[in-house]
């Protein structure tokens, strides 16, 4: 019997968002077992109004929702796993000058790792979380879809799945509309269904990048220089920017400059005037790292669709066998603006997601 159609034992992981919430009441309706986690990732983020450590407040909500719908409620600390995996890894692609993606790697080896191994101790079947995503089994195995709702589809950060991770995996909301979700949360009296979305580093929360950055990086400072080798300026960390960034570079007057590049090295960062310069473009681009929800690399060269950053339009693309090994070329049908290397390539067929890779 399918997992969503059996009762079981599931545990949830409650961050204090309408989403989760309304996760743990979809799953406690139909009949199972749900006991509400919440994850302790970070405490050093503090409420700009209160003063208190963020997670706190975050807590206390995921606590109220647990004990409004008359659940069991824990708390796992992964505090130390979570500054190695994913604050570590954070600084590293900074300092050689890379733009990072912090969910897919907290989803990666926090989420659906760590959570997952201490909810299976608890005696669970599956654990369920608030993504807006899908899972079904088809054909002998699993696959991931991306949620109904376009606008709010997670897909895109939960691509590095497996098929034994997706054995036992929920997503309750994934079929439904933010606008629904929110609706069944006010039918069933969970106070937090008007809370606005969280927003910031996952888990970390809203902070400032540069503020950030400097706790583990020195600032690199340097010369804004345009394609011609002018120096039109100089910022105060090369870190802080990525490709495709226009905003605080303080370079004033006519058409708007956009980075291009960077060099970690020398601290410089170089920019083109115009949204549409063809120095932002790339026809092509290579993914190292590579995943395949399946667990099987699909027959190449590949044609399938591809999105370069989260709510990015799905593109056209050819997938096909790298230069160097252990990587891939992609080869879009149209140029696209834009690629940051750390960044992912998450690959579609349809609705279905096939996998990805790290950008290089």
């Amino acid at each position: 019997m399918p997992l969503a159609e059996a009762r079981r034992k599931i545990v949830v992981g409650m961050s204090g968002g309408v989403d989760s919430a309304v996760a743990a009441a979809l799953l406690l309706d139909q009949g199972h077992e749900v006991i509400g986690a919440f994850m302790k990732n970070w405490s050093d983020t503090k409420d700009p109004v209160t003063g208190e450590c963020a997670w706190r407040a975050e807590r206390d909500d995921a606590m109220r929702v647990a004990a409004d719908l008359g659940i069991p409620f824990v708390t796992f600390d992964f505090e130390a796993q979570y500054r190695a995996s994913v604050v570590d890894y954070l600084f590293r692609e900074y300092a050689v000058g890379r733009t990072p993606n912090p969910d897919v790697m907290c989803n990666r080896l926090v989420k659906f790792d760590l959570f997952l191994k201490e909810s299976l101790k608890l005696g669970a079947d599956a654990i369920a979380t608030g993504h807006y995503a899908r899972v079904d089994f088809a054909d002998g195995r699993y696959r991931l879809l991306a949620g109904l709702d376009r606008a709010k589809d997670q897909s895109y950060f939960v691509f590095s799945l497996g098929q034994e991770q997706l054995a036992r995996v929920l997503f309750p909301i994934g079929h439904l509309d933010k606008r629904d979700v929110r609706a069944y949360a006010a039918d069933r009296g969970i106070h937090v269904a008007g809370k606005k979305d969280s927003q910031g580093i996952c888990f970390i929360g809203q902070v400032e990048l540069g503020e950030f950055l400097a706790r583990g990086l020195k600032p690199i400072p340097g010369d804004i220089v345009d394609e011609t080798g002018r120096v039109l300026g100089a910022h105060p960390d090369v870190h802080a920017f990525t490709i495709g960034q226009r905003h605080g570079l303080g370079l004033g007057g006519g058409e708007p400059y956009f980075v291009i590049g960077k060099d970690v090295t020398t601290g410089r960062i170089f920019v083109a005037r115009g949204a549409d310069n063809p120095a932002l473009f790339q026809p092509s681009l290579t993914v190292g790292e590579c995943h395949w929800v399946s667990g099987q690399e699909p027959e190449l060269p590949l044609d399938c669709e591809s999105r370069i950053r989260y709510r990015q339009r799905l593109q056209k693309c050819v997938v096909q066998t790298g230069d160097a090994p252990g990587t891939l070329k992609v080869v879009f049908a149209e140029p696209q603006r834009a690629v940051a290397p750390g960044q992912f390539a998450v690959f579609y067929d349809g609705d279905e997601v096939l996998g990805g890779g790290v950008i290089l």
